[in-house]
């Protein structure tokens, strides 16, 4: 065969792409990862990682300020050097794309740059071809430009690229009044006011982390509490937190209409329903945190569609227990946020090893969608895993709960970090748990506990049994299990 022939071709660097393309070459296959941006994707480019060291130096700030008297900590004169909180995030996206780049010299994976277009898909008598051109300028969008500068065939292509922000029709994306996350995490100043649309995870990690440093924040969200796919008791515990923080809500609302200027936007902010009237905002810029949407233009030639479902590459995920990730193309898979929610980078990564480990014939246990954690890197952090309270209802399942808030418990007083609640649901026949709702300090590590314990399905008891070191945060947990029995000891 050619020398551009592979086992495995895979269209995208990010999460999904990456981890798929090592797991592959790590099973024997020969592996070509074809990148049109940069190695890492958004993920660890524009989003997960980034902007999870920008969190770190508002906390940092954060507490300096509102707790540096408390803990005899004399902080006058605290100044912020924006351009060096933005140049420390981007440092950090440099030494990691780097890093995945040795990975793949380390696996002999051949790494192109380029735009990939599937033209065709296996046939009985021919593999798969993919066109790579150059891929222009926009990180986002665009099919490539030019013509075809390299083609390469496979026995199987592997499509990882991922999703992009959503815009609002009514709204303009201007990249400077009107901004998506990508914008948001370079902005060369930092803005005096801003209205962000969408308080899901993106929304409200950029409305705590500009609110943070000063940025008077206004959030605009359409459902009537913040964080809507959150369980309800730590959507109001997160906006209570928030709140006290200084940012505004403006829940069961919608921005009606916005006059957008060179110098910012005036956002007439509406509640849901009402055909007039509302409140005015001004903003330097307006953040649109509204969701993704599956980033596939251009992947396909105009003569070889795949199957899609609400604007995502359909493939057998939802209908088999043991799924391939297979597309309606033969020969091609796809795997990560372009097939759709939950849109997590974690998830992606699961998903498209066990892709490639059922290609090869490997046995993989593949990814418990029902034991799937989601978190908000905030201050204070949200993180959940299974059913809400809601859903449990919804489902006519008998439960119990157990709620232990923050405000007593030892290592939360000790750290200052007393806001929030662990709240878990377990079943009332057999105790098995069916979901736990964390709003506090270190929830996006405490519920690792919790996903461990439900992907082995163990129940309430196998927690309160646990013996958990004193004094953690981890307690918080154990806590929670104990009130589910009726046994809450502190509290």
């Amino acid at each position: 065969m050619s020398a551009d022939h592979f086992d495995l071709i895979v269209i995208g660097g990010g999460p999904a792409g990456y981890v798929g393309a090592i797991r592959a070459a790590q099973l024997g296959m020969k592996v070509a990862c074809v990148e049109r941006g940069k190695l890492g994707g958004v993920c660890l480019n524009w989003g997960c990682i980034p902007t999870k060291a920008l969190l770190h130096n508002a906390e940092l700030y954060q507490h300096a300020i509102t707790h540096g008297a408390e803990w005899g900590l004399k902080t006058e004169g605290v100044e912020v050097e924006w351009d060096k909180v933005i140049g420390r995030s981007r440092k950090i996206t440099g030494t990691l794309n780097g890093g995945i780049a040795f990975l793949f010299k380390k696996n002999n994976i051949e790494h192109i740059d380029g735009h990939a277009t599937i033209t065709s898909g296996k046939s009985p008598v021919a593999p798969c071809k993919v066109e790579v051109r150059e891929a222009g300028e926009e990180y986002y969008t665009g099919e490539g430009s030019g013509a075809a500068n390299r083609t390469l065939t496979a026995d199987k292509v592997l499509v990882c690229t991922g999703a992009r922000p959503r815009h609002l029709p009514n709204l303009a994306h201007d990249g400077k009044v009107v901004i998506s996350s990508f914008e948001a995490m370079t902005l060369p100043e930092k803005p005096k006011k801003m209205v962000v649309i969408g308080s899901g995870a993106i929304g409200m990690e950029f409305a705590y982390f500009y609110n943070a440093f000063g940025t008077e924040v206004h959030v605009v969200e359409m459902q009537d509490h913040i964080m809507p796919i959150e369980d309800q008791d730590i959507s109001a515990a997160a906006q209570k937190a928030f709140k006290k923080q200084g940012i505004h809500f403006h829940t069961g609302s919608t921005v009606a209409d916005a006059q957008i200027s060179g110098s910012g936007a005036k956002c007439t902010i509406r509640k849901a329903g009402e055909a007039s009237g509302g409140t005015d905002v001004d903003a330097d810029v307006v953040l649109v945190a509204i969701g993704v949407e599956a980033r596939v233009d251009g992947v396909f030639a105009e003569n070889l569609r795949p199957e899609m479902v609400k604007g995502y590459i359909k493939t057998d995920y939802q209908d088999v227990p043991e799924p391939t990730y297979a597309t309606s193309i033969p020969g091609v898979y796809a795997a990560g946020d372009c097939i759709g929610p939950p849109w997590l980078a974690h998830v992606a990564s699961e998903e498209a090893a066990a892709a490639v480990e059922r290609m090869a014939g490997h046995h993989t246990l593949g990814v418990d969608y029902e034991s799937i954690p989601g978190a908000t890197y905030c201050n204070p952090q949200v993180a959940s895993v299974g059913m809400s309270e809601q859903s449990v209802k919804d489902a006519g399942i008998e439960y119990k709960v157990g709620k232990y808030p923050l405000k007593g418990h030892g290592k939360a007083i000790a750290v200052g970090a007393t806001e929030g609640l662990v709240k878990l649901i377990v079943s009332k026949k057999h105790g098995e748990i069916l979901g736990c709702h964390i709003c506090g300090e270190d929830a996006s590590e405490l519920i690792a506990e919790v996903c461990v314990a439900k992907r082995l399905e163990a129940t309430v008891e196998d927690i309160i049994s646990t013996v958990h070191a004193h004094p953690t945060m981890h307690e918080a947990v154990h806590e929670a299990a104990l009130a589910a029995d009726d046994r809450l000891i502190h509290g």
